[in-house]
């Protein structure tokens, strides 16, 4: 995929005015440049940070046989990966919904896939993996695949506990239950500390909304009023927050070797287009504090850490110089510029300092060039930092 991605990029944005053209930069301004060459080392050393096989909407609903011999392949296929070190640094599988229709084939899917795997990897799961369970509307859902955790580790010798899932927040129903009252915790704590992260499902939510599918947009109102819901429910209980995925991909029309210039220039332009919308996506998501997201194509890829690097080191310079000052001042309100700044706000900027160096935007130097050390910055807590300096 890394390498699908670099192909991508390398074809449609040769060099720096051309991906400031794809994106609408500035590509006098250094700040491009220095995103364009951090994508290409990000997609040379680490395209995929995380992964799940797709059992649901992206594999369809096909005869069980087939399901059958496919979670077996890639159980198969993710114990060689694990030998030859591959995966990504986060992985796991997408299991159908657990709707009545559907909820048997999703239990044999993951039971067939977990027995498969630990057989050929004596016992031995991915670092960091998850069960990702679509479409939850009732806690009753989340339960169900607890207890099913519980058989599947008993019967797979597994420590208790071992097995994590995610949800994914796709209905109207998981916003508010029946009653009209916010489910979003209920659903987080029916996974008895099982549940390390909610994703939010772009289209399937605006669709429980009655939006055309003409209008269904990562940007849309709607998403964001869910989106906020997830951060106002969410806030506080360490459950990882994730984005959906811009459903236009970024593929020419044109394919082979032989083509005309004409085909070519249709060809870029149509990724070009689709590499904007999916910035504009990143940003917008981003500007409402969803740090994370989905993409569905290697040629995604390259828009995802353009956007994101871009989101940073736009704010590095300021953020520094208030950072900076209030750290000097310890405690004391501070104005930069005509930004007045005060305690809750310099969290945030330390957040943001986090945040920054966690994606790699930044580098550990200009951490320290805010005069913090790279132990506060990790202890995540502003607070402290100007109690430690007040003492000393």
């Amino acid at each position: 995929m890394g390498e699908l991605a670099l192909k991508s990029f390398s074809e449609y944005a040769p060099d720096v005015n051309v991906f400031a053209k794809a994106f609408e930069l500035d590509e006098k301004n250094e700040l491009t440049g220095k995103v364009y060459s951090k994508v290409i080392e990000k997609l040379k050393k680490e395209a995929v940070e995380d992964f799940r096989i797709d059992f649901e909407d992206g594999f369809g609903n096909r005869p069980d046989k087939e399901e059958d011999e496919t979670a077996e392949f890639t159980a198969m296929e993710v114990a060689n990966a694990m030998k030859e070190n591959l995966l990504s640094p986060f992985f796991g599988i997408r299991i159908k919904t657990f709707s009545e229709e559907l909820k048997r084939r999703a239990i044999r899917t993951l039971d067939i896939f977990l027995s498969t795997l630990l057989k050929e990897t004596k016992g031995k799961l991915p670092d960091n993996f998850v069960v990702t369970l679509p479409k939850v509307t009732v806690p009753e859902h989340v339960t169900a695949l607890v207890d099913i955790f519980k058989i599947l580790e008993k019967k797979l010798k597994l420590p208790k506990g071992t097995l994590k899932m995610e949800i994914m927040i796709e209905t109207t129903q998981s916003i508010f239950d029946s009653d009209g009252k916010a489910n979003l915790i209920s659903l987080i704590k029916a996974g008895k500390g099982r549940c390390k992260a909610a994703h939010f499902g772009v289209y399937d939510y605006t669709a429980s909304c009655d939006i055309t599918a003409k209008l269904q947009a990562m940007d849309s109102s709607v998403c964001d009023f869910a989106r906020h819901m997830m951060k106002v429910s969410l806030a506080g209980t360490g459950v990882w927050l994730s984005d959906g995925a811009t459903n236009v991909m970024p593929v020419g029309p044109h394919k082979g070797d032989n083509l005309t210039e004409d085909q070519k220039r249709e060809n870029r332009d149509v990724v070009h287009r689709a590499w904007k919308l999916m910035y504009d996506h990143v940003q917008h998501s981003l500007s409402n504090a969803f740090y994370q997201g989905w993409d569905l194509h290697p040629a995604q890829l390259p828009v995802r850490y353009a956007a994101v690097y871009m989101f940073f080191l736009d704010g590095l310079e300021q953020a520094s110089a208030r950072l900076k000052n209030f750290i000097e001042k310890a405690a004391q309100a501070t104005l930069v510029g005509d930004v007045f700044d005060d305690a809750a706000t310099g969290q945030g900027l330390l957040n943001y300092f986090l945040r920054a160096l966690n994606c790699g935007a930044i580098t550990e130097e200009e951490i320290l060039q805010t005069g913090l050390t790279l132990e506060e910055v990790r202890g995540k807590s502003f607070l402290k930092i100007l109690e430690n300096r007040k003492r000393s």
